[in-house]
């Protein structure tokens, strides 16, 4: 099984520490923010970056739909990190500043991908798709903190 990658970053006008709290916060704002491709949203415990737990079903395609529960850690400043239980999917949330006023929003999504023909296509394709719904996602974030 190879890696999957998908990688989008958004430049934001508002500083880091407000980027980096909104997408942290996933009472209130996170599910705002969140585009059509997530479903079922719900907090299971925490609610404020480490120590969340939070659920989605996340639906790439027609076809392709994944029930996510999401563990979630800082491990350093700026960082949220995102580990699925039900698979291999880590989601990485990194916000730094980028100027007076202005920050850096990137999100990496890695997972372990199938083997074979199927593979091929998932590498190939799924970081195109999984990328166009996180850079809708991070521009519904900078729409919440840019008001």
């Amino acid at each position: 099984m190879a890696q999957v990658e998908a990688t989008t970053e958004r430049i934001i006008s508002a500083d880091a520490e407000t980027v980096f709290d909104a997408l942290a916060d996933y009472k209130d704002v996170r599910g705002k923010v969140l585009t059509a491709h997530f479903s079922e949203y719900e907090v299971r415990e925490g609610g404020d970056g480490e120590g969340t737990l939070v659920h989605w079903r996340l639906q790439a395609t027609s076809k392709r739909v994944r029930d996510c529960l999401l563990e979630v850690t800082e491990p350093t400043d700026g960082q949220l990190v995102e580990k699925d239980r039900n698979s291999s999917m880590v989601t990485t949330w990194t916000v730094t500043p980028a100027g007076e006023g202005k920050s850096k929003a990137v999100v990496t999504t890695v997972w372990d991908g199938a083997g074979g023909i199927g593979g091929f296509f998932e590498r190939t394709f799924a970081p195109k798709g999984l990328g166009r719904i996180y850079d809708e996602l991070l521009q519904n974030l900078a729409t919440e903190v840019e008001k």
